[in-house]
């Protein structure tokens, strides 16, 4: 029986494609995460931002703590023309559940200054942190650190051995203290925020000298600074030594980690011009201690540096030369 023609060509097409088939090489495998970074149109991201240069550089941080947001460049540029020297590390405050704001830490980092937020947890408790209340928001914060990918230094719960915080000592138990930083950190490590200089900072111990260190400690596995927090006030310790010296012997004792004076200033009267040469002095010669960051307010007292004429001449003296300030991208 014949087969009608148009069957037959039909039957033909068909052959013809069956042997192409045959013949094409084969459809390339796509990994699963390239083929979801396909989907997206994002690109590879960037490595992670070598911090390691920032941990211990040769020179001194000068850093400065300013009121307001850190999107503000005011402050800096009047910073620096009285004080003779460009800050290279700026401190934040931010509240717990705020977001991180990526495009202000950037431009703080793109003006020269390592940005330093301490994160102050008034909204939640250190037990409801560590028992993982709060991951949802902490891993979207390290997501945004991650995609910053410029380096952040950061304190969480600063001067928990003091009784003025609500995640001070006289509220917060000091093992759901260190339990909340370590599960702070491990959700950071899991997200990929590498870029993260940890700084640990207590009160010194002078106010407070019955509440022992060690407890708060997480561990030198999550800290790469310990950032101690001091004042020259009118009343209390009046050199580096007596200040600082207490509270760093006691942490001697469990972590050789470098230290950073994470808030300092001088109460204003008249022995300012001296203590301000006695701080400089003190961070200038101890290599373990990478510089200070000065409280630029007047808040309860006038730490301001420019209090008084004598005083200003005295921080210009003490900041100048090649000791503080240094170039944050070319430490």
């Amino acid at each position: 029986m014949s087969v009608p023609r148009r069957l037959f060509l039909a039957l033909v097409c068909c052959l013809l494609t069956a042997a192409a088939a045959a013949c094409a090489p084969p459809a390339p495998q796509v990994s699963p995460a390239a083929a979801a970074t396909a989907r997206s149109g994002t690109q590879s991201p960037e490595p992670p931002y070598d911090i390691r240069p920032l941990l211990k550089p040769s020179g001194k941080y000068l850093g400065v703590a300013f009121n307001g947001s850190p999107r503000a460049t005011a402050p800096v540029t009047a910073f620096a023309q009285k004080a003779g020297r460009q800050p290279n590390l700026r401190e934040y405050y931010a509240k717990w559940g705020d977001p991180f704001q990526a495009d202000v830490n950037r431009a703080v980092w793109d003006a020269g200054q390592l940005p330093f937020l301490v994160w102050e947890p008034f909204s939640r408790t250190a037990a409801q942190i560590a028992d993982g209340q709060e991951d949802a928001y902490i891993r979207q914060f390290a997501d945004a650190v991650r995609d910053y990918n410029r380096p952040l230094a950061l304190s969480f719960g600063h001067e928990m051995n003091g009784g003025w915080y609500p995640w001070g000592s006289k509220k917060t138990k000091a093992a759901d203290f260190a339990r909340a930083w370590r599960h702070i950190h491990d959700l950071f490590t899991d997200e990929g925020a590498a870029d993260v200089i940890w700084v640990w900072s207590p009160n010194v111990i002078n106010p407070v000298p019955d509440v022992r260190l060690k407890p708060y400690y997480p561990g030198d596995a999550y800290v790469d600074w310990v950032g101690v927090v001091g004042y020259y006030a009118l009343s209390g310790p009046t050199t580096f030594r007596t200040l600082f010296g207490p509270t760093m012997k006691e942490i001697r004792r469990f972590s050789g980690k470098p230290f950073l004076i994470a808030e300092t200033g001088v109460q204003a009267g008249e022995s300012k011009p001296a203590e301000i040469a006695d701080l400089f002095a003190g961070v200038r010669a101890r290599a373990g201690v990478l510089g200070l960051v000065w409280f630029n307010l007047r808040k309860e007292a006038d730490w301001r540096i420019d209090s008084g004429p004598l005083s200003l001449a005295a921080f210009r003296k003490a900041a100048a030369g090649g000791s503080f300030g240094f170039d944050v991208h070319n430490p």
